[in-house]
Parts: C-alpha cells; sequence; structure tokens
C-alpha cells in the first residue's frame, strides 16, 4: 500500500480520533461500568475507521487506522489494556478484509463490514478469556447466559435464544453504523468543500 502524504495525514487523523475516544469515553464506561460499552466504543471506532476509509478508499487504510488507534490505547492510565487493544486491532482487522474483499467500496460492504466488526466485540471473550487472563470457555459461557438475564431478561436455561439475541443485537448496530458511515463521509466531504475526494460522490 503506497499512501500520499495527504492520505497519510488524513488516516492519521481517523486513527488518532479512534484512539482518544478509546482512551477518554472507555475509561468513563469502565468506571461507570455501562452495559455493552465494548460494543458503544466499537460502534464508535468502527464509525470513524469506516469514514476514514471512504475518504483514502485503499487497500489496508482501515487496518492503518485501527493500528493508529490501538498504539494510542497503549496510553490509557490504570487497568488492563491488552484486551481492549486487541479488540481494536480486531475489529479493525475484520472491517479491512470485508471492504478489501468487496473491491470497489460500496454502501453495502461497509454495512457488512460493521456488522462483522461488531460482532467480534461478542467473540472476543471467547478468544481472550482463556488465552491471556487464565479463564475457561465455560466461564465465559455462564458470563454470556447472566447478561441475557440481566440486560434481556431471559432465563439462562433459554441459551439458545440468549445468544440469538445478543447476536442479532451485535449485526443490527454493526450494519447500521456501517451504513451511516457512509452518509457521514459524505457530509464530511460537502463540509469540508472537498467532493471529489474519497468514494462517496452520490
Amino acid at each position: 500500500m503506497k499512501l500520499t502524504t495527504r492520505e497519510l495525514a488524513t488516516l492519521a487523523v481517523f486513527g488518532a480520533l479512534w484512539g482518544l475516544v478509546e482512551i477518554s469515553l472507555g475509561s468513563v464506561l469502565k468506571t461507570l461500568n455501562v452495559p455493552l460499552s465494548g460494543v458503544v466504543l466499537a460502534a464508535i471506532g468502527l464509525t470513524i475507521a469506516l469514514t476514514g476509509r471512504a475518504f483514502v478508499p485503499r487497500r489496508g487504510s482501515t487496518l492503518f487506522i485501527g493500528v493508529l488507534a490501538m498504539l494510542l490505547k497503549m496510553f490509557s492510565l490504570g487497568g488492563v489494556i491488552i484486551g481492549p487493544m486487541i479488540g481494536i486491532l480486531s475489529e479493525a482487522l475484520i472491517a479491512e478484509i470485508v471492504l478489501s474483499l468487496a473491491g470497489r467500496p460500496r454502501r453495502t460492504a461497509f454495512a457488512l463490514a460493521g456488522a462483522l466488526g461488531i460482532t467480534w466485540v461478542l467473540l472476543q471473550p471467547f478468544v481472550t478469556g482463556p488465552l491471556l487472563f487464565g479463564r475457561t470457555v465455560f466461564t465465559v459461557w455462564l458470563d454470556l447466559l447472566d447478561r441475557g438475564r440481566q440486560l434481556l431478561g431471559l432465563d439462562p436455561t433459554a441459551a439458545l435464544w440468549i445468544v440469538l439475541a445478543f447476536l442479532a443485537i451485535h449485526l443490527a448496530i454493526g450494519g447500521l453504523i456501517g451504513w451511516l458511515s457512509w452518509d457521514i463521509a459524505r457530509l464530511l466531504q460537502i463540509r469540508l468543500g472537498r467532493p471529489d475526494i474519497g468514494v462517496v460522490k452520490q
């Protein structure tokens, strides 16, 4: 991926913005113990990354934004940051793969990238829990069922419905932010007086 100076500067702005959101809002949400805080952060972060991709429609640009955001997350004060760092990188990587496979950027590809990127938030504990924090998959599974009881009001014995409900919520939120990112990029291009940059011209 060979980028111009303007494109590098643009990606740096979006990467820094995602990183600052993670550092500032991430700490607040964790302190307040807000439900689905990971989904909130991922939704904002992916909106920023996908908007950046529309401005710099090149393979690797979404991942570039995610890497910058991840590096900035290292400067968060207190707490364990390895999990959020992996989350940022994974979300950006998933979105990058989807958009790269889609070829020419289009709104539907953005929606799919957002949907799958947000869904990683649901799956990540099953990967990082056992590998990094010494938790068993069974413990992570019980935590998921308990969250289903607290947030959805479903009995933990209704495991299938809990999984389907959480999956639907993550996919819907991700699809929505991906869809809206396309419009946000277009509006920003108009506001900046540069409707010629990026790919969102219609």
